[in-house]
């Protein structure tokens, strides 16, 4: 009993923690309880063992992630060894570009951006680092999934494709098309489907066949200019993975 206790305690610890990915900065009391569907009591009782542990942070009208789970996400392997191996292409891309460059990963039906250089485009785009967005939505999805273990692209293509423009590809025929596409031409495109006003240019890091990782270029609608900027992103990812290859 006290082992299903515990558990329990620990879910509801982690719902709190999740709220935060979500919001993506400082949150109230009520935010939380709200967010999580708990009680207030239980989110205040809970909180305050997270304030000693620092994993949380009093700040203004509210509370903030704590310093210790920056420490910690610091030593997770795609951020101490993706992010560094990762880094002087996306520097590269950014040179060439002067756009937004991403680095972002595949967690469940999700892209989690692991790394972001700001461009110079002034678009207002959804990514943030730690953020996710649904991998069908972005250019770095879909080169993902089409780089992906056969049955990793039968599971996300089996799930309700979501929406976050009007431009986002929610029938799944079309979708199929487009990952066709990536897997032929190696670069996968997102049309303000993410972010309407913002296009992106993506291509997946290979690590022995299979995509572990994808770099992006996001520019505004008005200077997308694929042919330019896909051999650009595609030579960054196939640097990416040679050097990862040899690595791991």
């Amino acid at each position: 009993m006290r082992r299903n206790d515990d558990t329990s305690m620990l879910e509801k610890v982690m719902l709190i923690l999740q709220t935060f990915r979500t919001a993506g900065g400082p949150q109230r009391l009520a935010d939380i309880a709200r967010s999580t569907h708990l009680p207030k009591s239980t989110v205040h009782r809970l909180i305050q063992p997270l304030l000693d542990l620092n994993l949380l942070q009093r700040v203004d009208g509210g509370f903030a992630l704590g310093l210790v789970l920056f420490e910690l996400g610091e030593l997770v392997p795609v951020k101490s060894q993706l992010r560094q191996a990762a880094l002087p292409f996306m520097q590269d891309l950014f040179a060439a570009t002067h756009q937004t460059v991403h680095l972002g990963v595949r967690d469940g039906y999700d892209v989690v951006y692991a790394e972001k250089i700001h461009g110079h485009g002034g678009v207002d785009l959804p990514s943030r680092i730690g953020g996710r967005l649904p991998l069908t939505c972005t250019g770095i999805g879909k080169a993902l999934l089409a780089f992906a273990l056969p049955e990793v692209l039968d599971e996300v293509l089996g799930q309700p494709l979501r929406r976050l423009t009007p431009h986002s590809i929610t029938d799944l025929d079309l979708l199929k098309d487009e990952v066709s596409r990536v897997q032929t031409a190696g670069v996968a495109y997102d049309r303000e489907e993410a972010a309407v006003g913002g296009c992106c240019v993506a291509a997946p890091v290979l690590v022995s066949g299979v995509a572990i990782a994808a770099l992006s270029v996001s520019v505004p609608v008005a200077q997308f200019q694929p042919a330019r900027l896909g051999p650009a992103v595609r030579t960054a990812a196939l640097g990416l993975s040679r050097k990862l290859n040899r690595l791991w």
